[in-house]
């Protein structure tokens, strides 16, 4: 679910750059995205 939510957000960032489509909005959503996959990676890593 998390990497779902993760490639749709790059996909909408990349169109934001192409159609200037709420550029801000998906800037934090990309930062979002980022903070969420280093969260995962961090809990993957304790649970090992």
């Amino acid at each position: 679910m998390l990497w779902t939510l993760i490639v749709v957000i790059l996909v909408l960032w990349l169109l934001g750059f192409s159609l200037h489509f709420a550029g801000g909005l998906i800037h934090i959503l990309l930062v979002v995205a980022l903070i969420m996959i280093v969260y995962d990676l961090i809990v993957r890593r304790r649970r090992i």
